[in-house]
């Protein structure tokens, strides 16, 4: 067969097409909730974190997990939540945004490691010396639950970060904040404006990734441009 794999291999492109387009819709539209409620979306991003603690705690109690791990899981959510100190404005220069990026890697790389080692073998009958030894298969988790883990614990609170907070770079000087700068009647002038720039970063990723999508687009004559001009 030649035509099915060519086939196969266009939906697999067609379909990857359409779920980074569904992915970036979704994150558009978060965006703009957030900006919509952002005291709901503090709120529940609190609760969120100390809910996954909780979890993690459990996870050590009564499943046995690693405690240096959960530790690690710990801190990295507490200083996820100090982020919510000024919320939803953010410095990408701030040393605890760098910490919290750092920390989301290292954590995904550690449990990663931690759910790929092999458990060790165990004897499947101890009255019998010549019984291999044998992994026992009861506790060792299914695809569903690791995947569950990762998805809840690991990386939900940074996701939800992302979408939720603002660059400060896009933000426009406001009295009362460290971003101040300026006379009064500056900012009385320009509150409209710093509501329009005042753009999620999951939003300012989405606006910057479909400017260039058309520049690169129209670069390459895929598609014309209006590039007429008023004198």
């Amino acid at each position: 067969m030649w035509i099915l794999p060519l086939v196969g291999y266009l939906g697999v492109i067609v379909g990857f097409c359409f779920l980074t387009l569904a992915i970036a819709s979704g994150l558009y539209y978060l965006s703009e909730l957030v900006e919509e409620h952002t005291v709901f979306a503090r709120k529940l991003l609190s609760r969120l974190i100390y809910s996954i603690i909780c979890i993690q705690i459990l996870l050590v109690l009564i499943d046995r997990f690693p405690l240096s791990l959960s530790l690690l899981s710990i801190i990295s959510h507490l200083v996820y939540a100090s982020n919510l100190r000024r919320f939803p404005l953010v410095k990408l220069t701030d040393p605890l945004f760098i910490l919290s990026c750092v920390l989301v890697i290292l954590n995904h790389w550690l449990w990663f490691r931690h759910f790929s080692k092999p458990l060790p073998a165990t004897r499947a009958n101890q009255g019998n010396w010549r019984q291999p030894y044998q992994l026992d298969y009861s506790d060792v988790p299914s695809f569903s639950e690791v995947a569950s883990y990762f998805g809840l614990c690991v990386w939900l609170v940074p996701f939800a970060l992302f979408v939720s907070l603002s660059a400060g770079d896009n933000v426009l000087p406001t009295m009362g904040t460290e971003y101040a700068g300026g006379a009064q009647s500056g900012h009385a002038r320009n509150v409209s404006d710093s509501k329009a720039k005042n753009k999620g970063m999951a939003k300012a990723l989405v606006d910057n990734v479909r400017e260039w999508a058309g520049e690169t687009g129209e670069l390459m004559g895929f598609w014309r441009g209006d590039r007429t001009r008023r004198f």
